[in-house]
């Protein structure tokens, strides 16, 4: 049975010669049974195998687990990286998720160009996650499961281990005496998966023995299904999607069938790097694309905010609370904003000869643009450049004393422009995505 993995990696890696692979390795059997599987096989080694391994810090033994990897990558002679990470719970992603995006966001990271980052899911890791995506009411695209090859980073997620089994990959663990890590947080069934993987599939599988088989079969059914119906939504995609802003067309994405529009709008969120809709929740994106003018709807679930604005729909992250006295002096230096976004100046290597006043919008400012014959309200402005409601109040002013001489690098007035001269640059604001 133990050859069993070695015998599938070596037909997968016939079909991927002279690749660069690292392992995502967490020390547990699954990541385990497929470093050290690879280990053995010389064609890996000569594509320059290595590992990596992401201490969340979530947990006690975390340091002693990042020390195991090492210690057991030494054994193999093979080069193990500990990536530590910060996990922000503060977006209300939830910890499995927050986590998941700091672990992926350090692969990314770290993979090399053209490189392949290899994940132990398997084929039981596959039916819970279809089965977790029915229960959320996802289409074709979420009930496809993981896929075995994506692009990721500056190379390719790959899944090679998806047509076998948790036993095959426990009984090579055991067959080879292999020590592993045991997260008590695997045992936990407060947590979605784990509920699934060690409540629920066993009864399913009790009463139908071939559901495991069943449910991948489904997956890959609907995997072809979503992946016949991909052109169809990227050529809407490239037509409903406006470049400069990331907004998509409102009433032309709710003209589209729903086989369409969801996989669409799932791609567009997470391109943003967003979590997908609830069924509750796209049906009331669905419904407040009817509003009336003037109204601007928002629809928010955990991690994001769905904006509906001049006929265009707006995905953000969840803001944070502003102080609107926020302020600080600047001399040009990268000032990171108390909404996420940057205020730096176009030549990183200069400075302000003297400090400007940085503060936030109180309402009822004016300015004078250089060239422009009238003072104008900062709200005319703002509605005439197509400034979201939601991001104005995040919109960096700069006064000289108690005179406004920019709004952020949209405007800025004669007075303005002769201190910029001087510094010989202008500034640079980046709004938060």
């Amino acid at each position: 049975m133990s050859d069993t993995l070695r015998q599938h990696l070596v037909a997968a890696l016939a079909d991927a010669p002279s690749i660069p692979l690292c392992v995502a390795f967490s020390g547990g059997p699954d990541s385990t049974a497929l470093l050290h599987a690879l280990a053995q096989l010389p064609e890996a080694r000569a594509s320059g195998l290595r590992a990596l391994h992401v201490d969340h810090r979530l947990h006690a033994q975390s340091t002693v687990w990042a020390e195991h990897c090492q210690r057991f990558c030494a054994t193999l002679d093979l080069p193990c990286d500990v990536l530590r990470v910060q996990v922000d719970v503060g977006k209300g992603l939830g910890l499995e998720a927050a986590a998941r995006h700091a672990r992926y966001d350090a692969f990314a990271g770290k993979l090399h160009a053209g490189e392949r980052l290899l994940l132990a899911h398997h084929r039981d890791d596959q039916a819970e996650t279809v089965l977790l995506k029915l229960l959320r009411g996802a289409g074709p695209e979420g009930l496809g499961g993981m896929q075995a090859l994506r692009p990721f980073a500056h190379g390719l997620l790959w899944r090679p281990l998806l047509a076998l089994s948790r036993k095959q990959l426990r009984d090579y663990v055991d067959a080879h005496q292999l020590r592993c890590i045991d997260d008590p947080s695997n045992s936990d069934t407060r947590l979605a998966r784990n509920h699934l993987r060690l409540e629920i599939l066993p009864r399913l599988t009790r009463h139908w023995p071939q559901a495991v088989d069943s449910i991948v079969h489904s997956a890959a059914l609907s995997r072809a299904a979503a992946d016949a119906l991909q052109a169809q939504w990227l050529a809407a995609f490239d037509v409903l999607r406006d470049p400069a802003t990331d907004s998509l067309e409102a009433s032309g994405w709710l003209a589209l069938h729903p086989a369409l529009r969801e996989p669409l709008l799932d791609y567009w969120l997470h391109a943003r790097g967003l979590p997908a809709p609830t069924t509750a929740q796209r049906q009331q994106i669905e419904y407040q694309c009817g509003a009336r003018a003037g109204q601007q709807p928002c629809i928010q679930w955990s991690g994001a905010e769905l904006h509906i604005w001049r006929g265009r729909l707006w995905a953000i992250s969840p803001r944070s609370m502003i102080e609107n006295n926020w302020h600080t002096h600047w001399y040009g230096e990268p000032l990171k904003l108390p909404d996420g976004g940057t205020l730096s100046l176009v030549d990183a290597n200069t400075h302000l000869i003297e400090p400007l006043h940085v503060r936030l919008r109180q309402g009822g400012e004016r300015i004078k643009p250089a060239g422009d014959a009238h003072t104008r309200e900062l709200r005319d402005l703002f509605q005439q450049a197509m400034i979201p409601p939601w991001r104005r109040l995040g919109v960096p002013l700069l006064y000289a004393g108690d005179e406004i001489i920019a709004v952020a690098d949209r405007w800025i007035t004669a007075r303005g422009k002769v201190i910029f001269q001087q510094a010989g640059t202008l500034p640079r604001w980046l709004p938060p995505r």
